[in-house]
């Protein structure tokens, strides 16, 4: 048994030394890209200079839509490595090593087969959005993994309940850690936090046949008294020094969130299945056994109770996500940890009986792993022959925007061969030598995704925004108003430094345009709102490139 231990010790170690090296270096290398990571790092920097670290602020204003946790943790990493990037996107590289380490000794600790750990954790390290995600600087992987963690000290109280369980605590001290790890889920983007580990519970209880009421009603309720005192740590003082007016706003978004597609993103009801089915691969195809048709187990265990609980939780969030109005990629990425827990249990289970995961999703990952390689191998063919895009598209703004000089070179198509090279492999090899092979496509996976990211991402902000940012930084030691109209972003404060404003007509929209500024003002549209812009002022085009158009005016220039 202490062999066994020391066996699994080593491989906890090498496979969080490999993602520590996939996961942080050169992840300043790239800007920050609008919306998400230059929103947060955004409220991150402000309370650096403000000093105001209770409430966030966007352009130094009260900002609403989250909490402040996941904010304080940038703050923390913007103080240790400086106001940049890589400090920016460090906080997720800490939340995949902790993810990856809970999934290993989840998995060897819930389930019966003694792989399942090892394998659901390189399996969430080589598919290719849970690799992105803790590649950046978005809220979401620590969202998911306080919400994970509610989940499964809820499973680990009921399971204590049956004398079968090997737990070793009580269940009302899973109870507690459950509720207070749900707490910070909601000090870190909101009650869904809550709401998704109530409908789980609640439905896998009527799973269930309705049994044990008593049993979940005390764990419940001693879970939401939990959560609700964790998220008093913040939202109480702020209450009391700010009154309400933050939570009602607060609540307003999120209703609005659910029932409305927000800021144009609408998308049709099958969005979500897409998402997940091609952004997890290759691990989607191999879990859809496990997720679809998934055998009860017999045994009314720890395994048992954790399975269903992972498979409710998979159902969950993809029902709810397609309900809700708005559709963004990571809506629906909580739904990463039981995709790549059916996948790891897949592959414990074949190398154990070698008949558990059927030809058809093996070949399914093979066609598509081709597929895929193939796009990535024509990215560069395309980006050196950018011209053939042009008479596809109808947007004005979209056209200048593949005017950006971003130079691709012929090897780059090396990251496409790569993933095609690594497909074939893993399918001649799994029924041979399966531990190598299975082990080998995740690594793999993880290493493409390095690949595209290291080699590809640049020159995909080179087109997007490389030439405004570039602007904006040429900016950042001048006293001077940034102004971007008819369209949202954070981008000018990040990186050209915004300060407080002094004059509180720098808050009003028209003061811009038409107003006595006191100061330089540049703004800052997309070439399709040129026409519209000129109905308020003729001030001077002093910067147009790939689709941006800066208009300067000068204190008391009424245009």
């Amino acid at each position: 048994m202490r062999r066994m231990k020391a066996e699994y010790g080593k491989i906890y170690w090498w496979i969080l030394g490999l993602a520590a090296l996939l996961f942080i270096p050169f992840i300043g290398n790239a800007h920050l890209f609008d919306w998400d990571e230059l929103n947060f790092a955004e409220c991150a920097r402000e309370m650096i200079v403000s000093g105001n670290y209770f409430q966030p602020q966007i352009n130094f204003q009260p900002f609403w839509e989250k909490p402040p946790l996941y904010i304080w943790m940038q703050v923390l990493s913007m103080k240790a490595f400086g106001i940049n990037e890589f400090a920016a996107r460090f906080p997720n590289t800490i939340a995949g090593l902790l993810t990856l380490f809970t999934l290993m000794r989840v998995g060897s600790k819930m389930t019966e087969q003694p792989l399942a750990g090892k394998y659901w954790a390189l399996a969430f390290l080589g598919s290719i959005l849970p690799h992105l995600y803790f590649r950046s600087g978005i809220i979401d992987p620590w969202f998911n993994y306080f919400i994970f963690l509610g989940i499964l000290y809820y499973g680990y109280a009921f399971a204590k309940t049956k004398s079968v369980s090997k737990l070793k605590h009580k269940p009302w001290v899973y109870a507690l850690l459950s509720g207070f790890f749900i707490g910070l889920g909601i000090l870190t983007k909101g009650p869904v936090a809550y709401l998704i580990p109530l409908l789980v519970i609640g439905i896998e209880w009527m799973v269930r046949g309705f049994k044990d009421f008593r049993t979940l009603f005390k764990h419940v309720t001693l879970m939401s008294m939990t959560a609700l005192v964790t998220t008093l740590i913040w939202f109480g003082p702020d209450i009391m020094m700010h009154g309400t007016w933050f939570l009602k706003t607060f609540v307003t978004y999120q209703i609005r969130l659910f029932s409305t597609p927000d800021a144009g993103h609408g998308g049709f009801w099958g969005y979500h299945v897409v998402v997940l089915l091609f952004g997890v691969f290759p691990a989607s195809f191999l879990a859809i056994r496990g997720l679809i048709f998934r055998k009860e187990i017999k045994k009314r265990n720890d395994t048992y109770i954790f399975n269903r609980l992972m498979s409710v939780t998979f159902w969950v969030v993809l029902v709810l996500f397609t309900i809700v109005k708005s559709k963004i990629v990571h809506y629906s990425s909580l739904a990463y940890f039981p995709i790549t827990y059916y996948a790891g249990m897949a592959i414990a289970k074949e190398l154990k009986t070698r008949t558990e995961i059927p030809l058809r999703p093996k070949r399914f990952i093979l066609f598509f792993g081709i597929i895929f390689g193939l796009l990535f191998a024509f990215v560069p063919i395309l980006g050196q022959h950018i011209h053939w895009l042009k008479p596809y598209l109808n947007d004005s703004f979209a056209q200048a925007n593949l005017s950006a000089n971003v130079q691709w070179q012929r090897w780059n198509i090396l990251v496409g061969l790569w993933l095609i090279a690594l497909s074939i492999w893993w399918f001649l090899t799994e029924k041979r030598k399966p531990k190598l092979a299975y082990s080998g496509i995740f690594i793999g996976m993880g290493i493409f995704v390095w690949l595209t990211l290291s080699v590809f991402i640049n020159k995909i902000e080179g087109y997007s925004q490389g030439s405004i940012i570039e602007f904006y930084k040429s900016k950042e030691k001048e006293d001077c108003y940034l102004y971007p109209w008819a369209y949202k972003s954070y981008a000018h404060l990040f990186y050209g430094k915004v300060k407080p404003h002094t004059n509180p007509k720098a808050y009003e929209w028209h003061w811009f345009l038409i107003g006595a500024v006191d100061k330089p003002t540049y703004i800052i549209i997309k070439n399709t709102s040129l026409k519209s812009v000129r109905e308020h002022t003729n001030a001077p085009i002093i910067y147009e490139k790939d689709g941006f158009i800066v208009l300067k005016r000068t204190p008391k220039n009424e245009d």
